[in-house]
């Protein structure tokens, strides 16, 4: 039996959790769901974005699956929960997985790639401040240490090499940041070395970006730091179809928190029209970080049958679909039998 903190989010987020927690279920593995509270709707019942008891229910089972919490933009609003929660629980390694889906129709074939981007530091630290009484100038301190960045450049170099891959690259910009930037390239070039069965290349953000959209085979594992890890998550989810079909791994020490990584989706909460792909697949990952390997391979291979097949999907995978979130979610389960 595997205790989780289970976090069912804002807008959407309840109703594709309900479609994960079912397929879960299903596939036989033990799982005791204590159910928390985080974000917009936290906020609306408890006066707090992040209650006291949502973070001793992590602090107790150091395992949360969690669906998309909403952060206002810009202004006086919250900040961001999810990076609350990494840095409380020092997540360090985000991890993103991005790959081609048969059924899916994309620009391009073939496109496998995981990115793994430092979560704790970097212009998401979080220290911005004025500098004027009239709060006309803005500043924000970028912060790249070199423990955070062996931590992330060995994870992803293991991570390549237990998971079969044969590349790392690093983006950076440390033609222009020489010394932020500059340490996590220092870094990266200092660890390669300890790995010579991955190869090793490094790439300016920018240029990577180009890259990418021209030919996305040419990556593998990508490992950089905060602000752009997060930019080339969402372009890598592009080239595959989108974000309902991404999920996302928060990984630290001793505790790891697993999330689709797309928003709340106000505007189709209560429709029956969210797509649980991204949510269910981080639960795949979810399982296979506590050795559930058997569960995750059953979960997976039903939803791969069922996204390839595009019948009974949402109508973002399939617009002649007339299937909804709780009936791919109930395929997905047929699937599995």
């Amino acid at each position: 039996m595997h205790a989780v903190t289970l976090i069912k989010g804002d807008g959407i987020g309840p109703s594709i959790m309900d479609e994960a927690v079912k397929v879960i279920d299903a596939s036989g593995v033990e799982i005791q769901w204590e159910v928390a509270y985080a974000g917009l709707t936290a906020y609306e019942k408890f006066g707090t974005p992040l209650p006291d008891e949502t973070m001793a229910s992590i602090d107790k089972t150091r395992l949360a699956f969690k669906g998309p919490l909403t952060t206002i933009v810009g202004g006086s609003g919250f900040r961001s929960i999810n990076v609350a929660l990494r840095q409380k629980y020092d997540l360090y390694a985000n991890v993103r997985p991005a790959k081609n889906w048969p059924g899916v129709v994309t620009r391009y074939n073939d496109v496998d790639i995981v990115i793994v981007r430092e979560n704790t530091e970097g212009l998401y630290a979080g220290l911005e401040h004025y500098l004027t009484p009239k709060k006309d100038i803005a500043e924000s301190l970028a912060v790249v240490t070199r423990a955070g960045s062996e931590r992330i450049v060995e994870y992803a170099f293991q991570y390549a090499r237990d998971n079969n891959r044969k590349k790392v690259t690093v983006c950076h910009k440390a033609n222009i940041l020489k010394y932020t930037q500059g340490l996590f390239l220092d870094v990266a070039r200092e660890i390669a070395p300890k790995y010579p069965d991955i190869q090793f290349d490094e790439k300016i953000i920018d240029a990577a970006c180009m890259h990418m959209v021209m030919d996305p085979t040419q990556f593998d594992v990508i490992v950089c730091t905060n602000m752009f890890g997060d930019i080339l998550s969402d372009l890598t989810a592009g080239l595959v179809g989108g974000l309902g079909l991404i999920p996302g791994a928060n990984i630290g020490k001793d505790a790891a928190l697993f999330e689709a990584v797309h928003g709340s989706a106000p505007d189709i909460t209560g429709k029956n029209l969210a797509n649980p792909t991204a949510v269910i697949m981080a639960g795949v990952m979810m399982l296979r970080h506590i050795g559930e390997h058997d569960a995750a391979d059953k979960i997976q291979t039903a939803v791969e049958k069922v996204v390839n097949e595009g019948k009974f999907v949402t109508p973002d995978l399939n617009p002649q679909s007339k299937c909804g979130t709780v009936e791919m979610g109930n395929a997905i389960v047929e699937a599995m039998k």
